[in-house]
C-alpha cells in the first residue's frame, strides 16, 4: 500500500512538473514568435483587391514583425477551400488568412454543411478595411437615381440584375434588398464582374450589384450610372454618390471587410501582437492612399471590435443565403 502510494505521488509530481513546463514554454514561445516565415492565404485567385491587400500588409508585416510574410493564393468554393486551408492549420500563428465577407459570410452556408465554424472555427485577429457594394444602372436604362430604379421595378412588375455570381456578395445584396423592399428581382449571374460590365454596358440588364472596386472608370466615363452604395458612409472612389442610407434603406447596409484571421485558439500573445503591428501599418499615410486607390477604407480596429464585425455579418448574411436557397 505504501508502495503504490508512493508511486502516485511520484505520478502525481510528474504531471505537475511537465503541466508546469508546458506553461512555461508557453510564453516563450509567444515571445519569440515569430521565428519563422508567415504564411497569408488569400482565397482568391491573384490579381484582385483582396490579393493587392494581402501582398501590402505582407510586405509591411514583414518589416514589423522581422520575419517573411508570403501570400498563398487558393481560391475555389466560394473562398471555403482557402478557409478550411487555414482553420484546419496549426495554431501557432503561422498560416493566417485575408479574411472578408466571402470565406467568412457567405461561402460556408452556401454548401449543405458547413465546412467550418465562421465564428469559432477561426481566430479573427484584426480588422483591415472594408469597401461598399454598389447598386449601377446601364446608361441605355434611362435609370438615373436609385428612386427611379425602386419606381420603374414598382411599376414594372419586377427588373433583372446582375451580380459576379451565384452567392456572390452582390448576388446577396440583391436578395437583402428583395426582401426589405418588396420589389420582384430577377437574379442574372455572370462569372465574375467582367462579362457582367459587358452586358450592363449594351443594356442586356439594366441592373448590377457588386463591390464598387472595379466599377469606377465605367462610371467616370459615363458608359455605367452608380445609384447608390451600401457604406454608412459615401465612398472614398465616388464621393458624389449618395448611399443607401440616404433613400431610408439603413438594413441595406452591406460592406465587404477585409480582415486578418488565423485558425482557432492562436496564442493570446501573438493575437496581441498581430492586431498592433496591422493598425500600425493602416494608420500610415502611404497605406490608406494605396487602400483609398482600391476603393477600401482603412479600419484599424481592436480585437473585440473586429469579432464583433463578424459576428454580425455572420449573423445576417448567413439566414440570408439560407432562405433564398443559393447554392454553390
Amino acid at each position: 500500500m505504501t508502495h503504490f502510494c508512493a508511486l502516485s505521488t511520484r505520478r502525481r509530481a510528474l504531471q505537475l512538473l511537465a503541466a508546469g513546463m508546458a506553461a512555461a514554454t508557453l510564453p516563450v514561445l509567444a515571445a519569440d514568435w515569430p521565428d519563422k516565415p508567415i504564411k497569408i492565404i488569400v482565397t482568391f485567385p491573384p490579381g484582385g483587391s483582396s490579393d493587392v491587400l494581402a501582398r501590402l500588409m505582407a510586405e509591411q508585416l514583414t518589416k514589423k514583425l522581422g520575419q517573411p510574410v508570403v501570400v498563398d493564393n487558393k481560391p475555389g468554393g466560394g473562398g471555403t477551400i482557402g478557409g478550411a486551408a487555414v482553420a484546419t492549420s496549426a495554431a501557432d500563428g503561422y498560416t493566417l488568412m485575408l479574411s472578408n465577407t466571402t470565406p467568412i459570410a457567405l461561402g460556408p452556408f452556401l454548401l449543405d454543411k458547413l465546412p467550418y465554424d465562421p465564428v469559432t472555427g477561426f481566430t479573427h485577429i484584426a480588422s483591415l478595411g472594408a469597401a461598399p457594394l454598389v447598386i449601377m444602372a446601364s446608361k441605355a436604362s434611362g435609370i438615373k437615381t436609385y428612386a427611379e430604379f425602386e419606381a420603374k421595378a414598382r411599376k414594372e412588375g419586377s427588373i433583372n440584375y446582375g451580380s459576379g455570381g451565384p452567392g456572390s456578395i452582390g448576388h446577396v445584396d440583391g436578395e437583402l434588398l428583395k426582401k426589405l423592399t418588396g420589389i420582384n428581382m430577377v437574379h442574372v449571374p455572370y462569372r465574375g464582374g467582367a462579362p457582367m460590365t459587358t452586358d450592363l454596358i449594351a443594356n442586356t440588364i439594366p441592373i448590377g450589384i457588386d463591390v464598387i472596386t472595379s466599377y469606377v472608370p465605367f462610371f467616370k466615363s459615363g458608359q455605367l450610372v452608380p445609384l447608390a452604395v451600401t457604406g454608412t458612409q459615401r465612398s472614398l472612389l465616388m464621393p458624389e454618390v449618395p448611399t443607401i442610407v440616404e433613400f431610408g434603406q439603413p438594413k441595406l447596409v452591406l460592406e465587404n471587410f477585409f480582415g486578418l484571421s488565423g485558425p482557432a485558439q492562436l496564442p493570446a500573445a501573438v493575437v496581441a501582437k498581430l492586431n498592433a503591428a496591422c493598425n500600425e501599418v493602416l494608420v500610415m499615410p502611404e497605406i490608406q492612399k494605396k487602400l483609398a486607390e482600391l476603393g477600401i477604407a482603412a479600419k484599424p480596429e481592436s480585437v473585440a471590435m473586429f469579432n464583433e464585425l463578424v459576428k454580425n455579418q455572420v449573423t445576417v448574411l448567413g439566414p440570408t443565403v439560407k432562405s433564398a436557397g443559393i447554392k454553390l
